[in-house]
């Protein structure tokens, strides 16, 4: 077989870049016009008596005998003597904390595997996997899974081409794949011997490799090495800009790197025009049985018992038809096997089930047409003239038992769907959790308004991961309505993508250091205060807080890539080199 160049998959368009880069500019320039406060004069007038004597604090919330000694102040004194708004914009802060924390992460984002019919769909796919970072890893840990089920569902089959209809099938994780048995097109297929070239081209046309380049490899090294930097640098500068300080930022997003590599390692077919010409090429390959032998299918129709094509007009409603256009299962990111992976695990088994009644049949020395002898060639294999026949014969040679029925969701789906769902969550929470302890014990401690940004994001989130789960379940059991609950999936994840954004360029900001997200109202409520000075046990807790965020969120990272690495082992790595 001759070697295929190496090709690296569609990548996010760079017109996303410029808009996001012209937004946060516009942003850092429009944010020096708000009132600003200044903590450090407004708590020298606190001290020098200014307002009172009354509502100085430690850094617990106790009051303290003289106003000289706080180190906090209760939540109503900071509004009465600092005013609402944040403190003061410093761009050499926001560019400082953003180069640091967040940009090697957008840049990153780049690297997710595409390949949509067009940029609506490439930005939807941005979009879904930034606003919910659970339903990324879902579709990815269902990939993974899936290439390890359609292994074993296939290794006792014997029969010809079992082994490139595993590699093809596996290939067509990205694609509305159809199967269609009507006129014996799948079973000829799989019986004639004429259609051994199609099997070959086929697989020979969608074995091309979508993998590590020079890019990736340098994004994400340089995502890595600048997240080590920063962490060191911030553990060893914990008590400068403690409140824009990205800490919990590079915890939240780093999701994406365990994501990335996860795409990198499956290389995954999601080119929707290369995966077009490998079936527009192999499709005069084609024959199919009749009355008087085969014959090529394209002299019959223009159907063939694989297609790409979605539903085309005839096979269902107009309606639905018409709504199939913005379907996700047509859609060829990656992201999207969450809605294909039902479809795609009846079309295996429509046909494994044809293999497995061909294979038993060759077992036991059973020819396609009962008046030819039983032969092997030269290499062992099922002869040439065991496989051919009529219709009719085709037909009665791969009929199933009459006792074998058809799941409508199919075998071993509920395990996968449970473990992946598992390992997105755990990927989620464990990064959204560990960017909530690194802001929770950060003084003051509890619920603000960092912490309640980052649990929103991973709540939504997860909603979303739950809506577009359940509207694929439900679609596939044909109710009318699924479609609305991914549309409003798809509202909710965006929402949740300008969220994460904006909370990370609202803390580097200073938009969050203000009285209100200070004091941890949203959590102690009437009894909320500000710590204005840290003391060394502060940062002694919060450098342990921070250290414990790292670890938390790295090692369910590290899990994640082991989860994928394990369960994509040596046998099924060859199905996506």
């Amino acid at each position: 077989m001759r070697s295929r160049p190496h090709r690296r998959a569609p990548r996010a368009p760079e017109y996303l870049h410029i808009k996001c880069a012209l937004c946060i500019v516009f942003f850092a320039l429009a944010l020096p016009a708000t009132a600003t406060t200044n903590f450090d004069s407004c708590m020298a007038d606190i001290r020098n008596g200014k307002w009172g004597t009354v509502g100085g604090t430690d850094n617990y919330g106790n009051p303290v005998d003289d106003i000289q000694n706080a180190t906090a102040i209760t939540y109503d004194l900071c509004l009465r003597a600092c005013g609402s708004g944040p403190e003061a914009f410093s761009w050499s802060d926001f560019s400082e904390q953003f180069s640091a924390w967040l940009l090697p992460y957008l840049a990153l984002v780049s690297q997710l595997p595409f390949g949509a019919k067009n940029r609506l769909g490439n930005l939807t796919s941005v979009i879904l996997t930034v606003g919910s970072p659970a339903l990324a890893g879902y579709s990815l840990c269902l990939t993974v899974l899936n290439g390890r089920w359609i292994t074993r569902r296939f290794q006792h089959l014997s029969y010809p081409n079992a082994d490139k209809a595993v590699r093809i099938l596996s290939n067509l994780q990205q694609s509305p794949l159809r199967i269609t048995s009507d006129d014996t097109l799948l079973s000829s297929l799989i019986v004639l011997h004429q259609n051994d070239e199609w099997w070959a081209e086929l697989k020979e046309a969608l074995d091309y490799t979508h993998t590590w380049s020079i890019a990736a490899a340098t994004q994400i090294a340089w995502v890595v090495i600048a997240y080590v930097l920063t962490v060191i640098d911030s553990l060893s500068n914990m008590a400068n800009n403690v409140n824009s300080n990205g800490q919990g930022v590079g915890s939240v997003w780093l999701w994406l790197l365990p994501i990335v590599i996860g795409w990198l390692q499956l290389s995954p077919k999601c080119d929707y025009d290369r995966l077009r010409k490998a079936f527009d090429k192999t499709k005069s390959l084609a024959f199919v049985a009749t009355a008087n032998g085969a014959v090529k299918a394209s002299d019959l129709s223009e159907e063939r018992a694989f297609s790409i094509d979605g539903h085309p007009p005839g096979l269902v409603p107009d309606s639905h038809r018409r709504s199939s256009i913005t379907r996700d299962e047509e859609l060829s990111a990656p992201i999207f096997n969450y809605a294909r992976f039902l479809p795609w695990v009846q079309a295996v088994e429509d046909v494994a089930t044809v293999f497995r009644v061909a294979s038993r049949n060759a077992n036991d020395h059973l020819s396609v047409d009962p008046n030819v002898p039983w032969n092997l060639d030269r290499d062992g294999e099922v002869d040439a003239s065991n496989r051919s026949g009529t219709e009719e014969q085709v037909l009665v040679y791969t009929r199933p038992p009459r006792y074998a029925r058809r799941s409508r969701w199919g075998p071993g789906v509920y395990k996968r769907v449970v473990v992946a769902s598992l390992f997105a969550l755990m990927l989620q929470w464990g990064t959204t959790g560990a960017a909530v302890v690194v802001v929770w014990f950060t003084p003051t401690t509890g619920l603000g308004c960092r912490s309640g940004a980052y649990l929103f994001y991973g709540a939504l989130s997860t909603f979303v991961w739950f809506l577009m789960v359940t509207s694929s379940a439900l679609a596939h059991y044909a109710y009318p309505r699924s479609h609305r609950l991914r549309r409003l999936g798809k509202v909710l994840a965006a929402f949740n993508a300008i969220w994460i954004v904006l909370a990370c360029l609202f803390q580097f900001s200073n938009f969050f250091d203000r009285c209100y997200c200070n004091s941890s109202v949203l959590g102690r409520g009437s009894r909320a205060y500000d710590v204005i000075t840290d003391t060394e046990a502060d940062l002694a807790g919060m450098r342990s807080a921070w250290i414990a965020g790292v670890l938390m969120a790295l090692g369910c990272g590290t899990v994640f890539i082991g989860f994928v690495k394990l369960f994509l082992d040596p046998s099924e790595e060859k199905f996506y080199a």
